[in-house]
């Protein structure tokens, strides 16, 4: 016989007690709640079902105590709705609990079973009672990085490590990569998707690898992990930022609380939607699903209920797993009203921000949805950074060779204070030149168009508006002069990045001439296409250790390049100045057919640091040095394809050749010395 105590609203979720196992559910329109215990993950019926009637029923809560269970227990809800025509009734499906920290039962689900007409209890996914140990922050303390110093390189845990060692897996797999990334000089890495997300929710024959389609906010994909238990599943990725921990390297997630794997009306109930679908999401009085995602539907993040929700899953996995960041995915759209009209002040990033145990976590977000919203300066956050689309188009447009580009180019570099107005001591910019959103930094300049036929989408799926070029031939070559522009065309790019204010970010793969093809949205191939390159032999080891050199600079010269100062210090003498050049000292050419731009960053008004000079034009030009106290040493100069010693500059002009940078550095920075570091 099964004991059941009333139980207690807090917390949400299933959690252990002294007795068994306490459970919470939001549930405003139900009028009874059922419990589905079973036996192991791949049972076709429960074992036994324990109703909720209105005794465990606390406001919007329903809960009770289970006597006996234990961590491991394997449990579902079923839910009945009120006869009031709020919320449509789900009543046969098996849901999870949105709040549960383990998911099993994959090897029996079937998604077209969570629709409307099916019963799916042979087929349902099931939660897992977990026990709630936090971080050992003791023994890994968070790196805390400053933003200032902030390198943050983008990846897919499972395109990151797929093709090593398969019989581990991707999480244990990474472990082994960390060493890698570290030699590399990033400080954080900012990982795609790993909420637990159904695979099977994208069209016939094709899969959802990226997972932006979550079906839970508190659990680890299945996929990435071992599968031995929940538990174990939980252990393994409390490692994985472990060892990034050691390594002195943040982790941040992607995560997507924008929208879900439910979709729309005609789409599957496996959770939210068969609890309380008018309380999770927009629904207009026509009972259609509103959608600012793209994909469905939206989150009514406006609603207190639903950000209680969102704030737990933040703390679980900020403190029960040790991570370092987030970054929200369609971030804006968490700030949307009734009818999915914008806030002004949404309460969600204001709930986030007064949260005590979030206050040293990073927050980054997309700062547009498939709405037409976009914040980008004006983001309703004071904490977070967000991604800077235009600082990604500008530095495409300068070095592809478009007209009207030199102004926009020297506003990215000084950390775009025609967008961050108010924050351009230190602007709250994500700096990127690609993203997993678009073509990798070799396809940049290796195709003019997408190539996206593989997605099974004749070409229709992607971005159409990429600012990229070819150099001259579509796709891969062997004409060599064309190469050797492509080589350094990258360079260029990448020597951009990290030269401007802000917090600059790396694709995976990038820093390897990782080519995808011409796919620009790979959203669904979990194939060779979409994975990281190990091979030596295939990999770009030149551009390699031309990024290593360029971060190492960077870093050596961060509070030059990236100075963080208070805004009571604008006037110190000792922030450094931006002073813009040309073909003549002072003399910029900000005009529509300029493709040039030449700039020293002083200490004071007559002290030279670092000269700086990008050529996007098809010809070699002369550029005169302001005088230094001390040598110019030049240290960077993308037309020549090895990595060289501090080199002395006698002359008073250096010559740029055609599509090509320099970086000259004064004697000073150097301490009488050649070698910087």
């Amino acid at each position: 016989m099964t004991h059941i105590n009333k139980g207690k609203p807090f917390p949400l979720g299933s959690s252990l007690t002294s007795q068994g196992v306490n459970f919470s559910l939001i549930a405003t329109n139900a009028e009874y709640v059922e419990i589905l215990l079973f036996e192991k993950e791949d049972s076709i019926c429960p074992k036994n079902i324990l109703k909720l009637d209105r005794k465990h029923n606390t406001g919007p809560y329903w809960h009770a105590e289970i006597r006996n269970l234990n961590e491991g227990c394997i449990y579902a809800f079923r839910i009945k709705q009120k006869n009031n025509g709020i919320n449509n009734n789900y009543e046969k499906k098996v849901l999870l609990d949105p709040c549960s920290r383990g998911i099993t039962g994959w090897g029996s689900y079937k998604r077209e079973n969570a629709l409307e007409k099916h019963e799916n209890t042979n087929s349902c996914l099931k939660s897992v009672v977990c026990d709630r140990k936090l971080f050992n922050f003791k023994d890994y303390p968070r790196p805390k990085h400053s933003w200032e110093e902030t390198i943050i390189y983008e990846l897919h845990i499972k395109a990151f490590t797929e093709s090593t060692d398969k019989d581990e897996s991707c999480f244990k797999r990474f472990l082994k990569k960390i060493p890698y990334l570290k030699e590399l000089g990033i400080t954080t890495i900012e990982l795609l998707p790993i909420f637990s997300f159904d695979p099977t929710d994208a069209p016939d024959g094709l899969e959802n690898f990226w997972g932006y389609s979550p079906i839970n906010w508190f659990t680890p994909h299945f996929e990435y992990l071992s599968n031995e238990s929940a538990e174990k599943n939980r252990e393994e990725f409390r490692k994985l930022v472990e060892e990034c921990h050691n390594a002195e390297i943040e982790v941040i997630l992607d995560v997507v609380y924008n929208h879900t794997s439910e979709g729309d009306s005609q789409g599957p109930a496996i959770s939210w939607k068969g609890i309380d679908e008018n309380l999770y999401y927009f629904i207009g009085k026509d009972k259609n699903y509103q959608d600012v995602s793209g994909c469905g539907n939206t989150i009514a993040a406006n609603r207190g209920l639903v950000r209680k929700l969102i704030i737990e899953s933040l703390k679980c996995w900020a403190n029960e797993l040790g991570v370092d960041g987030f970054r929200f995915d369609l971030g804006i759209a968490l700030s949307r009203g009734e009818n999915l009209l914008p806030l002004d002040n949404p309460p969600i990033f204001e709930d986030i921000e007064c949260e005590p145990e979030l206050i040293d976590i990073k927050l980054i977000s997309e700062p547009w949805d498939c709405g037409g919203l976009y914040k980008l300066g004006n983001f309703p956050s004071r904490n977070t950074f967000t991604w800077n689309g235009h600082f990604r188009d500008d530095l495409r447009r300068f070095w592809k060779g478009d007209k009207d580009t030199a102004w926009n180019m020297s506003d990215k570099i000084k950390g775009s204070p025609s967008i961050y107005k108010q924050d351009n001591i230190f602007p709250k910019s994500i700096n990127f030149i690609t993203s997993h959103d678009g073509f990798t930094l070799k396809d940049l300049v290796t195709f003019n168009r997408k190539h996206n036929f593989a997605n099974k989408e004749q070409n229709k799926d992607g971005d159409n508006h990429n600012n990229s070029w070819n150099h001259g031939i579509e796709g891969p070559t062997t004409n060599s002069f064309i190469n050797d522009l492509r080589k350094r065309q990258q360079k260029n790019l990448l020597l951009s990045l990290l030269i401007s204010k802000g917090v600059p970010m790396l694709l995976m793969g990038d820093e390897i001439g990782r080519s995808q093809g011409g796919n620009n949205n790979s959203w669904c191939q979990n194939t060779l296409l979409g994975w990281m390159n190990w091979d030596h032999n295939q990999q770009d080891l030149e551009l390699l250790n031309y990024l290593k050199y360029v971060i190492k600079i960077r870093k050596k010269l961060i509070k030059i390049f990236n100075p963080l100062f208070l805004p009571n210090n604008q006037n110190h003498e000792d922030i450094p100045r931006y002073h813009w050049h040309g073909t003549k000292l002072d003399s910029p050419d900000w005009s529509s057919w300029s493709h040039t731009v030449a700039f020293s960053i002083n200490k004071g008004k007559t002290n030279p640091l670092v000269w700086i000079g990008l050529n996007a034009y098809s010809k070699s030009i002369d550029f005169p040095l302001p005088k230094c106290k001390y040598n110019w040493l030049k240290v960077i100069d993308t037309s020549m394809s090895e990595i060289f010693e501090p080199q002395t500059v006698n002359e008073k002009t250096v010559l740029i050749k055609s599509r090509s940078s320099l970086l000259i550095i004064s004697e000073e920075l150097f301490g009488g010395r050649k070698n910087i570091f």
